[in-house]
């Protein structure tokens, strides 16, 4: 039974790291005044970037780099297209999810001349521990940042009132993009946790509505960094309990389990359906 519940915890904390680094990613978008449906999109190309890269230079810890700026680059242009062409922000999520997806699967063809998966390459082994461990202290770090810095003063600011930003001198444009770049770095990194640090390969689908649940993470955390944290805490639980209960509990369907993380997001969202308030400037064009 404890070797059970040590497995658990383990998994579960696992499994909860790239949540966190996309919900953090969604924080920070969120709390300037961007919605960033894009996360998902973002970690997708952030495990395909990561996998890439460490496949040419059989070095991991530069394919995380790379998932990282690879992500970024689609924070990039979400903002970018948010702010400066007021593309509805939904829209604009939504096609970089569509692009990023479809890039990546068509990488595969180009790159490795075989659709749905990459081959297997160098991954993080037991280091990704290090990974786990960092995302504990980003979300306590961003915590910190947002309640006492000026940086998060005006981030909160932005997500508020962008008018009070702009008149204090401070372009609530230029901090927007530069939210929602950080947002896709961080996003990219949860993505290349899963393509190197959980496997050592990229397969079409495989962050697999990651990135809506850690959307669902932000609004169950109340936009808090540490209250999204403890939100995919709980999602990576459920998802954790497919893994260690499946051939346990005969009666209940392998779909039923790997569907559970998704349900525990449906069930929370609607349990706070009324209950929460958004950043007052969330998804309105400045």
């Amino acid at each position: 039974m404890a070797v059970l519940l040590i497995s658990l915890v383990a998994l579960t904390l696992i499994k909860a790291t790239p949540l966190i680094y996309a919900a953090l990613g969604g924080v920070i978008s969120e709390r300037s005044g961007v919605i960033n449906i894009g996360l998902e999109g973002m970690m997708a190309i952030g495990a395909f970037a990561a996998v890439v890269i460490s496949y040419y230079t059989r070095e991991p810890a530069l394919g995380i780099l790379a998932g990282i700026g690879a992500g970024a680059l689609g924070g990039y242009v979400l903002g970018i297209a948010a702010t400066r062409f007021k593309v509805d922000q939904i829209v604009a999520g939504t096609g970089i999810n569509l692009i990023c997806a479809g890039g990546a699967a068509y990488g595969l063809v180009l790159i490795y001349n075989q659709p749905g998966a990459s081959a297997q390459v160098p991954a993080l082994g037991r280091e990704y521990w290090v990974l786990v461990a960092l995302a504990f202290v980003a979300a306590a770090a961003l915590h910190w940042l947002l309640a006492r810095t000026p940086w998060g003063l005006r981030i909160r600011a932005c997500g508020e009132n962008p008018a009070a930003l702009a008149s204090a001198g401070i372009d609530p444009l230029a901090m927007r993009v530069y939210a929602v770049t950080l947002s896709g770095a961080l996003a990219g990194l949860g993505g290349a946790f899963l393509s190197l640090g959980e496997l050592n390969l990229y397969s079409d689908g495989m962050t697999a509505g990651r990135g809506f649940i850690a959307l669902a993470a932000v609004i169950f955390g109340r936009w808090n960094p540490l209250g999204a944290t403890f939100a995919c805490i709980a999602f990576g639980l459920f998802e954790a309990l497919q893994y260690v209960l499946q051939g346990r509990i005969a009666w209940l369907p392998a779909d039923a389990m790997q569907a559970l993380p998704y349900i525990a997001a449906l069930v929370a969202l609607a349990g706070i359906t009324g209950k929460v308030r958004a950043p007052a400037a969330d998804g309105v064009p400045y």
